[in-house]
């Protein structure tokens, strides 16, 4: 089992690709048939591939690490809210010092 972080899951990159069709091919949605939409498309992705470059990820490993920390300290701070919101004693209340 492969574990992908969720910033670089295969969804995600359809849904990037997919969000960047609708916005430099299919509007504004005026065709008046199919074929106008499958030249639009095709041409599209001819002018894609001819200047498509692969991304560099700059997500390091180091990076990874701080993520999981920053993740853990927020779930134990979550956790620690939980704990208190189901004690059922009220908070001392000191007296002001005379």
């Amino acid at each position: 089992m492969v574990h992908t972080p969720v910033h670089a899951s295969w969804t995600n990159q359809i849904e990037i690709f997919f969000s960047i069709v609708q916005r430099k091919v299919v509007t504004p949605n005026d065709f008046t048939s199919l074929d106008q939409v499958e030249d639009r498309l095709t041409a599209f992705e001819r002018r894609y591939n001819a200047t498509a470059r692969p991304f560099g990820w700059k997500f390091t490993p180091a990076d990874l690490e701080d993520l999981l920390a920053r993740i853990e300290r927020h779930e134990q701070k979550e956790s620690n809210l939980q704990q208190h919101d189901d004690c059922d004693h009220q908070p001392a209340v000191l007296a002001p010092a005379t």
